[in-house]
């Protein structure tokens, strides 16, 4: 597994994190959410995305790593759902912030992201300034925002974090032009979600989720006919773990061999340069927007 430093945070990180939203599916059983958790180490994997809004994921995950914290990067990310305090409030994060260090059973969190709050809440000035103070206290080793389109830029531009997730595919590029340059330019670390989209090719038809639907769409125009030489799992891995300025991408599933695949994949090391300029100029051509 490609090791790389998170931004200018000085956080060791694995080029493929594992998305954690999957381990608080109820339909997953306790053992095997610990399970994923431990081949995923085993395989590598060093950074563990999750959050409050993803059921059991944190409770899971802390569980999981008792005992092997040492080796896990762990983000997670709040402003919302704190008892007794209004969401986007300084009350909330701080909440959130605590709440998190009990529920994962640590005493620090390597990276907490405000959770996709709008350009207005950003634009309050109230948000930023509790990270700061959570870092300051050493609950937080590393703090920013989780999102895409103009709330993303201006967290760039304005913000003062030291890390940024954002929505990274060949079929949802947007961040790769508008903010990804500028953060990594600026000493950011950038963690690529979604890199496999919801997986659109698994659909023969048009799917009924409406982001899913979308992501179909846009592949239909990049493969007419269905016509390439890659499948397109290795494709969607390797175009968003080799992205410039990405220093890790989180895929989420609740299975080992889907990470054994992407791990597969990326030892093949970045797309070909005629294909990774045919998708970006298509994309741009496009100018769609992020699918938030």
């Amino acid at each position: 597994m490609p090791r790389r430093v998170l931004g200018s945070t000085g956080i060791d990180v694995s080029a493929l994190g594992l998305g954690a939203a999957p381990l608080g599916d109820p339909a997953l059983t306790d053992a095997a959410a610990t399970r994923l958790v431990h081949e995923a180490l085993a395989l590598g994997v060093r950074v563990f995305d999750t959050a409050p809004s993803y059921g059991k994921s944190e409770e899971r995950l802390g569980y999981a790593l008792r005992g092997r914290r040492h080796g896990a990067v762990v983000v997670t990310k709040g402003g919302y759902g704190v008892p007794g305090a209004e969401d986007w409030t300084p009350a909330a994060i701080e909440g959130g912030i605590d709440r998190a260090l009990a529920t994962l059973g640590t005493d620090y969190l390597d990276v907490f992201l405000l959770h996709s709050c709008g350009l207005d809440l950003l634009t309050s000035g109230k948000l930023l300034e509790p990270l700061q103070r959570a870092k300051a206290a050493g609950k937080v080793r590393a703090i920013g925002y989780s999102g895409d389109g103009a709330p993303l830029a201006w967290v760039v531009a304005n913000g003062n974090v030291d890390v940024i997730e954002c929505s990274v595919s060949f079929v949802d590029q947007e961040a790769l032009f508008a903010s990804i340059p500028a953060a990594h330019a600026a000493g950011v670390g950038v963690i690529a979600k979604r890199p496999l989209a919801n997986a659109p090719w698994t659909h023969t038809d048009r799917p009924a989720r409406e982001d899913i639907a979308t992501y179909w769409d846009r592949m239909q125009t990049f493969f007419p006919g269905g016509a390439r030489d890659l499948a397109l799992d290795e494709l969607a891995v390797r175009f968003a773990a080799f992205a410039d300025g990405v220093d890790c991408a989180v895929l989420g599933t609740r299975q080992p061999h889907h990470l054994e695949r992407a791990l597969r994949c990326l030892a093949r090391g970045p797309l070909p340069t005629m294909l990774l300029t045919s998708l970006r100029a298509h994309y741009e051509q496009q100018a769609w927007p992020a699918i938030i």
